[in-house]
């Protein structure tokens, strides 16, 4: 009989409205930037794999996009992503944030995860820094309740704060608790196994969206045309060329995306660059060019040509 400890390896899916505090959990947990992050609901398009290598386990987290009623082809697909994610998974993490009461979106979504019937589920109350004592235990009631209403039995309900860090390890130590023995499925060192054009995409993206007005979130997709070295440079002053489509549905979203004599534009590229350096640790040349492909998120060849 040996005495070392078994190590355990699987897959963990957070879910949960659109803006529930799933990305930056999943970063928390990660202990590095692998999700794009913003104020906007429907941010998360794919689902990223952020890999959490432990001594005794390997926890691989699925981020999907917020679950939420389509209104376009974009959200069907979107919405369908998220379901066959979840019949995939060892244990589903449902995000409530403590600053909202659980509303209709949420009894949609729980009513839906109902049907995934064996796989073991966990509620996350995320954001507890921005409500109080009181207001945290009133929301674990509500989430105890809304699940008994919808036929779901909680394994566990954690409260956390991923930007204050409370709780995230133990709710690591919950999730791990749920997986499978076996091997780790990731090489030590891999946080993520999205690859670098998509992850450089989403960094764009990301730039893009900061401080935009609210018409604009969802009708911007980014395209990495090309990414390479640059040839003939010495092997000790490497630089990455990228060059890169940020599509837009109208010109007036064109013009916003550009601003005035292309200082916003300039300014998505500046951030955008900086991210990207830090993450895969290279100097990075960056050229971004705006591009209109009219209503894109009702056109089933464009999705397919946009990578959806």
């Amino acid at each position: 009989m040996s005495d070392t400890p078994e190590h355990r390896s699987g897959f963990a899916s957070f879910v949960g409205r659109p803006n529930a505090g799933k990305s930056t959990l999943t970063n928390a947990l990660v202990g590095s930037k692998v999700v794009i992050t913003s104020d906007k609901p429907q941010t998360t398009r794919t689902v990223v794999r952020g890999i959490v290598h432990r001594p005794d386990a390997q926890l691989v987290l699925v981020d999907t996009p917020g679950l939420h009623r389509p209104r376009t082809l974009l959200g069907e697909r979107l919405n369908d992503l998220v379901k066959t994610t979840w019949a995939e998974v060892d244990v589903v993490a449902v995000c409530f944030p403590c600053n909202e009461k659980p509303g209709p979106g949420d009894r949609f979504l729980l009513t839906e995860l109902a049907k995934v019937r064996r796989t073991p589920k966990v509620a996350v109350a995320t954001k507890t820094d921005l409500a109080t004592p009181e207001q945290i235990a009133d929301h674990l009631l509500a989430i105890q309740s809304l699940g008994a209403e919808t036929g779901i039995s909680w394994a566990e309900i954690v409260p956390v704060s991923a930007v204050a860090g409370d709780q995230v390890q133990l709710l690591a130590d919950l999730l791990v608790g749920m997986l499978p023995e076996g091997p780790p499925l990731y090489p030590e060192g891999d946080l993520s196994d999205s690859p670098e054009e998509a992850i450089v995409a989403e960094l764009i993206r990301e730039a893009a969206l900061e401080g935009v007005r609210d018409e604009l979130p969802h009708s911007i997709a980014v395209v990495v045309e090309e990414m390479g070295l640059r040839e003939g440079r010495p092997a000790d002053k490497p630089l990455l060329d990228i060059h890169a489509f940020l599509y837009v549905e109208r010109s007036s979203q064109k013009g916003i995306v550009i601003g005035h004599r292309g200082t916003r534009l300039r300014q998505v590229g500046s951030t955008a660059r900086q991210q990207i350096e830090a993450i895969l640790g290279t100097p990075v040349y960056l050229d971004l060019h705006v591009k209109i492909a009219k209503d894109w998120q009702r056109d089933p060849r464009q999705l397919r040509k946009l990578g959806f």
